[in-house]
């Protein structure tokens, strides 16, 4: 089975939303705190540009989901 790229959950009691990142290098990313844990070891100097670029995506896929949750 593939995988979307990108995941959205919630915890409704704490009122707190993740991004989830399925591809390498996998993530979750706390919506509320930007917080980012990755579960993947690798070099976060050799890979800086790329993994800012794919939490930019996060932020911009949670807007996509919650924008259509509002329409």
């Amino acid at each position: 089975m593939k995988y979307p790229r990108f995941l959205l959950a919630d915890n409704a009691e704490n009122d707190i939303f993740y991004v989830i990142h399925t591809d390498f290098p996998r993530f979750i990313l706390n919506i509320n705190t930007d917080e980012l844990e990755f579960w993947e070891n690798f070099d976060e100097e050799e890979a800086k540009g790329e993994y800012d670029t794919l939490v930019k995506e996060a932020f911009d896929f949670y807007d996509s989901e919650i924008e259509q949750y509002d329409s």
